[in-house]
């Protein structure tokens, strides 16, 4: 299994002193191939021509904010990304979440625990072995590919976010049957899942908008209203 310590992070932060915090946490915990910048504009250069593994973004920069540079950064990344701001209203950090975020922390901040939840986060995403042939099925006019995390129709192909992957997975192993909130949440958060179900609600919209016609009236991702969700899939 490849180190996960040689992942490569970029940080992006305007704020030179928190910047070089977080740099030399990184490095002091082992990670050595660290990128940085102090704008959206440099942050999309740098994804573009070094393609990070994982981001940590600040959402107030000084040419935009980071929920328009992650939009931006969406349209041919998928890469995970950690939200650090010191706006923490619930507002902002929903749309974090619901953007394709995998997590949001909120200044000022333990560096230790932002350490924490950033190793978390690559773990899940590229430590976990892959131990099935995901499958390919389709959604009424749309092909979910969970092998490939996109999900393809006549308008194109859009990618599915490790948390939007994780969600269809379980469903999809569940097929036909009601999954309850708490096991969607345990699925995708684990034992720490606690407090995760209005984030789930917000992954669950954003999956809709991408399997559905009418992500407002659900056809195949149907809500059983007190139990959880249910995947409706029409084999063969």
């Amino acid at each position: 299994m490849e180190d996960l310590k040689h992942k490569k992070v970029l940080i992006v932060e305007d704020e030179l002193e928190i910047r070089n915090m977080i740099d030399r946490f990184l490095r002091k915990e082992g990670y050595t191939r660290i990128f940085c910048a102090a704008s959206c504009q440099e942050a999309l250069a740098i994804c573009r021509a070094d393609k990070p593994d994982i981001a940590i973004l600040d959402v107030m920069l000084p040419d935009g904010d980071g929920f328009v540079l992650l939009t931006s950064i969406r349209r041919f990344s998928s890469m995970p990304v950690l939200f650090l701001s010191a706006r923490g209203e619930d507002e902002d950090r929903l749309l974090g979440l619901g953007l394709g975020a995998d997590d949001y922390m909120v200044k000022p901040f333990l560096p230790r625990e932002l350490m924490l939840r950033l190793h978390i986060i690559l773990r899940r995403v590229y430590a976990a072995p892959v131990v099935e042939q995901l499958p390919v099925f389709r959604l009424g006019a749309y092909i979910v590919d969970l092998e490939g995390a996109v999900v393809r129709s006549d308008q194109g192909e859009q990618a599915l976010t490790a948390k939007e992957h994780a969600l269809l997975v379980k469903l999809y192993h569940e097929r036909g049957r009601i999954v309850t909130s708490d096991a969607l949440c345990q699925a995708v958060w684990g034992d720490d899942y606690f407090g995760y179900e209005n984030t789930l609600m917000v992954h669950i919209r954003r999956i809709r908008e991408k399997i559905e016609a009418h992500p407002s009236s659900p056809e195949h991702l149907i809500t059983v209203r007190g139990l959880g969700y249910k995947l409706i899939v029409t084999e063969g």
